[in-house]
């Protein structure tokens, strides 16, 4: 849960003016230096060969993916405004580090649902990309996806993105950033695979919006005990 100082209706709805805070053409994969580049996968179980199940993996997890459940809120919260469509919805993310709550914009840009062939068969994948926003610590792209084989069955979890430092203004945050961003990126998603295996075989509750239309996620999650010392930066990117 997400709790500033400003309303947070307006600092979600703000994100709509804000644009992305790199050039697409200066990114993978025109270029690739500078940049890293991760893919991860996770394996979800299986279902029966063919196109996914009404109720089965891919479903659950795509609802998962879809409400952003899977984060582990101890690194990373979200708001966002539902209802409404999936591709351009604005997420605020609350990145989580120590006494630190940064709060960071990115935009959901592209939905998958596709059939894709492969050396190991047909797969069908869904999921979606987001990207950052001006005023994030990073800049880049990353995609969630599900992916089923339909010949064997076997669904993934699959985080694939490219990312790098954006420029931070603040002296102190630039340097703990370049000293302990990339560890707590990598750390965000290795944290963020097993969530998702865990919640697809417990499902929690579809979040739902409170009355500002505002959904808070991970379900559930509570401000810490001493979450009022907390020290709270919006934008603190470019």
């Amino acid at each position: 849960m997400i709790d500033t100082r400003r309303d947070v209706a307006a600092v979600v709805d703000e994100l709509k003016t804000r644009g992305l805070n790199y050039d697409e053409r200066q990114a993978p994969p025109h270029v690739t230096d500078g940049w890293h580049q991760d893919r991860l996968v996770v394996p979800l179980g299986h279902e029966g060969p063919g196109e996914p199940e009404p109720d089965g993996i891919v479903a659950r997890a795509d609802d998962l993916v879809n409400d952003y459940e899977f984060t582990d809120p101890s690194i990373l919260r979200a708001v966002y405004r539902a209802p409404g469509d999936l591709v351009g919805r604005d997420i605020l993310l609350e990145g989580r580090y120590w006494p630190f709550r940064f709060l960071l914009g990115v935009r959901i840009t592209a939905e998958l649902d596709e059939l894709r062939d492969t050396p190991d068969g047909p797969e069908r994948v869904v999921g979606w990309t987001y990207q950052t926003l001006e005023g994030h610590l990073e800049q880049g792209r990353l995609t969630y996806e599900i992916a089923k084989n339909l010949t064997t069955g076997a669904v993934e979890f699959r985080i694939d993105a490219y990312s790098r430092q954006s420029e931070i203004p603040n002296p102190v945050f630039r340097l703990g950033f370049s000293l302990f961003g990339r560890r707590t990126q990598t750390r965000f998603y290795r944290a963020a695979l097993e969530r998702l295996g865990d919640r697809v075989r417990n499902p929690p509750e579809r979040p739902r919006p409170a009355e500002d239309g505002l959904v808070h996620v991970p379900t559930g999650t509570r401000p810490g005990r001493f979450e009022w010392a907390t020290i709270r930066i919006l934008h603190p990117g470019r």
